[in-house]
């Protein structure tokens, strides 16, 4: 396999730092590679001690968080990273902001989860649900990307709400004890509301599936994103592992 027309895979990370790790071990095993000449290049940053998206996005800092996140975006091109990708879906709310910081471009795993559903479901007046952090729910991210191609969003409800907060905070980000029976009563409800399938469109929660080996009904919006990188810095994916299966 010829790697001289690979690019250089720039990972604006550290929100968290566990789902970067995923995030870059997922690259690893979706990538098609025999040896490690074979496997891509990056450049990780992982900025743990960026402030809380979610938080920042409510209190109104928009602005300081994408001074920052402009920052390690410039710093990872003049690395030499050819191509960024940014594990964290909350901080999608700056992305086309950010896009027009850099000269290299930002893989928008917004976008390219939004396409992977319309290319996967066939059947007509789709509902899909977003499990997201408070922040990423309140820009409504997911739920005009998925509208502008005539897909129904469906929300949790308040008290739903507030467990997948639990899940994602209590649970991953701060290592504390996950209570399953949470997980389930989010899942019931949106069965109720007749959903096709779900997003995690929370990086902590692509955490949370790999842990508990959720079914395919769960789309993780990380993964997506981990193979478009692939893709995008010129790599193959390893068939096996794919999204698509």
């Amino acid at each position: 396999m010829q790697t001289e027309d690979r690019k250089v895979l720039g990972v604006l990370g550290g929100m968290g730092p566990l789902a970067t790790q995923l995030f870059y071990k997922m690259i690893i095993e979706k990538t098609e590679a025999n040896c490690d000449q074979e496997h891509l290049n990056m450049i990780i940053l992982s900025h743990a001690t960026m402030p809380d998206r979610t938080k920042e996005i409510l209190e109104g800092r928009i602005e300081e968080l994408f001074h920052l996140l402009v920052k390690d975006a410039q710093m990872l091109e003049l690395s030499g990273a050819e191509v960024i990708a940014i594990p964290c879906n909350t901080s999608h709310v700056l992305l086309d902001k950010l896009q027009g910081s850099v000269n290299i471009p930002i893989i928008n795993m917004v976008a390219e989860t939004a396409k992977h559903i319309t290319d996967t479901f066939c059947e007509p007046d789709l509902r899909i649900a977003v499990l997201a952090t408070d922040g990423t729910i309140n820009t409504g991210l997911y739920q005009k990307e998925l509208e502008k191609t005539g897909i129904t969003p469906v929300i949790p409800g308040t008290a739903s709400q507030k467990l997948v907060m639990k899940l994602i905070y209590e649970g991953v980000k701060n290592g504390g004890e996950i209570d399953y029976s949470d997980f389930l009563t989010i899942q019931d409800e949106i069965f109720g509301q007749g959903c096709q399938a779900a997003i995690l469109a929370c990086t902590e929660l692509s955490c949370f599936k790999e842990t508990f080996q959720l079914p395919d009904f769960y789309i993780d919006a990380m993964g997506i994103l981990t193979e478009k990188s692939i893709l995008a810095c010129g790599g193959k994916l390893n068939k096996g592992v794919t999204c698509d299966g």
